[in-house]
């Protein structure tokens, strides 16, 4: 897995948002056990402590659960993956459109510009 983090936010909100991204896309399917702190930490290059933070966010949100001794997993509700899924999508469309408006496109235009894009692509 590839980790990129930029200065603009907090590590661990990265971190937590490229761990979901992890989960949505399946490279850690429902049910999945994460790797250790330690090694998820010296993979993605930070502080374990930051990884814990974030995990921390995730357990919160109910997306990664703790069983004692035996680590973490990924949630097993398949509805709640789909609707992060759903979420983070919806987030980068928004960013989408804004950065299209601010080229000067409107809706009508952005969404025809899509179209003859994705006919070209086939």
């Amino acid at each position: 897995m590839t980790w990129s983090f930029t200065a603009d936010r907090p590590i661990y909100m990265q971190m937590q948002e490229q761990i979901k991204l992890f989960i949505v896309s399946g490279i850690y399917p429902a049910g999945a056990k994460l790797p250790a702190v330690r090694d998820l930490a010296a993979e993605a290059g930070v502080n374990p402590n930051t990884l814990q933070k974030a995990l921390l966010e995730l357990e919160r949100e109910g997306l990664v659960y703790t069983q004692r001794t035996s680590g973490r997993f990924v949630t097993e509700d398949e509805e709640m993956i789909n609707q992060v899924k759903t979420e983070l999508a919806q987030e980068q469309i928004l960013q989408f459109l804004k950065k299209m408006e601010d080229m000067g496109f409107d809706k009508t235009e952005t969404l025809e510009l899509i179209r003859k894009t994705a006919e070209e692509m086939k």
